[in-house]
């Protein structure tokens, strides 16, 4: 069975692509967005979530690496929400199963729970990938680290302003979110299915922890409505084969007038940074 990381470097080179298109399909700017999706009831909710994101992948689809979906925009609408996540999934396994799909849940638990989420994600969505919390420690994450064929994307040095609170606490002379990187990199990734989280936020730690993992593949957050600057965070992620990111956007593609022309320019602008730094 192909792993996440074989299916990404497939897609990365058919698309030539790093970017991520984040599905954060927030119900209450869908409809009042320029197409008008009616929500009124739970039926029209489901509908309205599943015809966005099925509009948002047919607009983008050959220009991406990946889809990433937050699964906090559909549990907030309760069953019907689930409903379009779980819909959105099989659509995208059964017309693009080539197209890696990221769940963000940011899970955490003690291990004999996350059984459950990694049914919930792997088994039930089809997923990829998903994003988990390292506060628990390895142990407790170990049912997502078994399963080798998924990638387990970490976070680390996370997009948000109130990040520093505890990843940039001290521990004897290193900060938390380095000793995160390095476990991860060094105790955590036994099967080769370890990724991490670091925002396009901040890319002298995002410099800082690429030089700490190797060719580790990131996930960065953080580039478009956050502010993150594209090509500082190129410079200061990519890998030695200069790929090794996965560059997601979610607002700024999926609410933008026109999203192929956005998840284009971003694409684009990747490649042209990639073509114009390509060693002699």
């Amino acid at each position: 069975m192909m792993t996440f990381q074989e299916k990404l470097d497939k897609i990365v080179k058919k698309n030539k692509s790093l970017v991520c298109v984040g599905l954060d399909s927030d119900i209450e700017k869908i409809s009042s967005g320029e197409k008008k999706y009616p929500i009124s009831t739970p039926t029209e909710q489901y509908l309205s979530l599943l015809s966005f994101n099925k509009s948002i992948i047919e607009a983008t689809a050959d220009l991406v690496c990946s889809y990433k979906l937050n699964t906090a925009f559909y549990e907030s609408i309760g069953h019907e929400g689930i409903n379009a996540l779980k819909d959105t999934c099989d659509y995208l396994v059964q017309k693009y199963p080539e197209i890696p799909i990221i769940i963000d849940a940011k899970r955490a638990d003690i291990g004999n729970t996350n059984k459950g989420y990694v049914q919930f994600i792997f088994t039930y969505l089809s997923a990829d990938a998903v994003t988990v919390q390292p506060y628990l420690g390895e142990e407790a994450i170990r049912p997502f680290l078994e399963m080798k064929d998924k990638g387990v994307i970490v976070l680390c040095r996370t997009s948000n302003s109130g990040a520093g609170e505890f990843q940039d606490l001290k521990v004897g002379d290193t900060t938390l979110y380095k000793i995160v990187a390095k476990n991860v990199a060094e105790k955590w990734n036994k099967n080769k299915n370890c990724m991490l989280v670091v925002g396009a936020t901040y890319p002298q730690e995002l410099k800082e922890v690429r030089s700490i993992v190797g060719d580790m593949t990131l996930l960065i957050p953080g580039i478009g409505a956050q502010g993150g600057d594209l090509q500082a965070t190129l410079k200061a992620g990519l890998n030695s084969k200069k790929r090794g990111l996965i560059i997601n956007s979610s607002r700024g593609i999926i609410f933008a007038k026109n999203p192929r022309d956005e998840a284009m320019m971003l694409r684009n602008s990747i490649n042209k940074f990639l073509i114009s730094n390509r060693p002699n």
